[in-house]
């Protein structure tokens, strides 16, 4: 009997899967069509359930990128994760359930049916953050499924809500909502893309196998939220309170790609840079902007985690950057596709991740920003090169420090064939996307020196992330235990304490002001007022009225 391979398997089907809605993609985008269709479940007396899909060119675009990547993804953990064991096998339909529900979320103009695959997402992927089975894991993947949970309320209230503006079908019905919907549904997206103040679950996910990695941090979990966001869209987007929250996320995770030693964690953290850009362009009123950077992104960001993997495969698990060095001697290829998506990612010329990108922040300064965000938004794009140059010569300009390379070497197997692909796509992907859209039709002029200043804020990071490498502690250790923590949100640390009020606290016998704030504070106070109240009932009555004489007195 023939065994057969799942995995080459769901490969071709899902390859020729996104071959077809790339077809049919473009025809609904050259046509400028959209598709309603209403699947009846079942009919009890006069109630009927039906599943509605939507499907229009941004649907069919999205899917297609997701299908793509997933294929890939797919071949390239065929031999990452091995062909025919039990656990492999797990994983595979794992991640097939994680496409699948991140499809149902995007064909769905419903909010009852988003919240299928919104679920699915998140608890497919806390199943696969946890796969690897150890302590570490196990936590990551807690993080991971608690934050969204709490994106999960909101979306909760929001379709309870909604009800009673007559359906669920929100693309019908933009200017009827309540403002305080969007909230909801705004701050749903925040955490399921971890903006501030929910980003601490992002590199906290970085525990999955890299496969999964490339997945959920180029067009899946961490998209659902801005994809949701696009198909949202409406005058009360325009916030400048969120506005700010998106272009500080931008700026942190720039900040703390620059202290982090883990490979996996640094892209985690330019990924958070990235989704932090795609909502500051959503929040400025640029949605098609947004949607292209999304597509783009996922392209250059899925080959960056697939790289980082051959490496990580290559060097016995070890994801220090500062134990890697010289890969470019024994893997030329695989360095090759590294440093291109590296490229894309700074936003290089004529590069995938340029067209988006450029288009993106020349058009915020049209937008009459404050100085503030606007010098956040091109001091991002000088931090991203910095980071990057940083990753760059620490893994291929220093010396090797860990084992020798001698037995690693470039040979054509699924992993070389896969970032082969990807890699193509990362150089031409932008310019074609930008051409089939229609987005170079914007006409913009800019000042000479407003027009430069991108290009100017790319070479000075890249200067500056040269000249960083050959300085030591420049400032206190706080400033680095500052950066290195996450500006102190992966939890409720003392180090908070250190760093605001001057003074150290034993770790083992203090509450952590998240506790104190939160339920152990509270619980206390409860306790008090219940004792004061205890006390206030056992006097006399004549005090009860004396009690109600004297607020009489003070509300007349």
């Amino acid at each position: 009997m023939m065994k057969i391979n799942f995995y080459i398997t769901w490969f071709i089907f899902m390859f020729s899967m996104c071959l077809i809605f790339l077809y049919f993609g473009l025809i609904f985008l050259m046509n400028d069509f959209c598709l309603l269709v209403e699947i009846k479940l079942f009919m009890i007396n006069s109630f009927m359930v039906c599943y509605v899909i939507f499907l229009d060119s941004i649907c069919l675009m999205f899917i297609f990128v997701v299908m793509l990547i997933s294929s890939f993804v797919i071949l390239y953990s065929s031999q990452y994760m091995g062909y025919s064991s039990l656990s492999s096998i797990r994983f595979l339909f794992l991640v097939l359930l994680f496409v699948l529900s991140m499809i149902l979320m995007i064909v769905s103009p419903n909010l009852l049916s988003i919240l299928l695959g919104w679920d699915g997402l998140g608890l497919v992927s806390y199943c696969l953050v946890i796969f690897y089975s150890s302590n570490k894991s196990y936590i990551s993947g807690m993080i991971t499924c608690l934050t969204n949970r709490l994106g999960d309320i909101g979306l909760l209230i929001s379709v309870s809500w909604m009800f009673s503006y007559g359906s669920w079908h929100f693309l019908f019905y933009y200017n009827f909502f309540d403002n305080y919907i969007y909230m909801l549904v705004c701050i749903s997206c925040f955490t399921k893309s971890a903006q501030i103040p929910f980003s601490c679950w992002l590199p906290a996910a970085m525990a999955a196998p890299t496969p999964v990695s490339a997945l959920v941090h180029s067009s899946t979990l961490v998209t659902a939220g801005v994809y949701l966001l696009i198909r949202f869209y409406n005058y009360f987007i325009n916030s400048s309170y969120l506005l700010l929250l998106s272009a500080l996320t931008m700026l942190m995770s720039s900040f703390c790609a620059i202290y982090e030693f883990d490979l996996k964690k640094i892209i985690a953290f330019s990924t958070l840079s990235q989704l932090g850009l795609m909502m500051t362009s959503l929040f400025l009123g640029f949605s098609d902007m947004s949607f292209f950077h999304l597509l783009s992104h996922a392209m250059f960001k899925s080959l960056l985690f697939l790289c980082s993997g051959i490496f990580i495969y290559f060097m016995f698990d070890n994801q220090d950057i500062r134990m890697m060095g010289s890969v470019c001697v024994n893997m030329p290829f695989v360095t090759a596709c590294f440093n291109i998506s590296n490229m894309t990612l700074c936003g290089v010329p004529f590069l995938s991740g340029f067209y988006s990108k450029d288009l993106i922040v020349e058009l915020s300064s049209f937008n009459n920003l404050n100085f503030f965000i606007f010098m956040i938004i091109y001091f991002s794009i000088g931090l991203t090169v910095i980071y990057t140059i940083r990753l760059f010569f620490y893994s291929m300009i220093m010396e090797c420090k860990y084992f020798s390379f001698s037995y690693n070497n470039d040979k054509i197997d699924f992993m070389t064939i896969s970032i082969l692909i990807l890699a193509l796509s990362s150089v031409f992907f932008g310019c074609m996307l930008m051409w089939l859209m229609n987005l170079d039709l914007y006409f913009s002029i800019l000042p000479l020196y407003l027009k430069m200043l991108i290009l100017l804020m790319i070479i000075m990071g890249g200067w500056f992330g040269f000249e960083f490498l050959h300085y030591g502690y420049m400032v206190s250790m706080s400033y680095y235990m500052f950066n290195g923590y996450m500006w102190f949100m992966y939890s409720f640390m003392y180090y908070s304490y250190i760093y605001f009020y001057g003074f150290c606290i034993n770790v083992n016998t203090m509450n952590y002001w998240g506790e104190f704030y939160g339920i152990s504070g509270i619980s206390f106070f409860m306790l008090k007022l219940s004792n004061y109240f205890q006390l206030f009932f056992n006097n006399k009555f004549s005090i009860f009225m004396l009690s109600i004489i004297v607020w009489l007195m003070i509300l007349i």
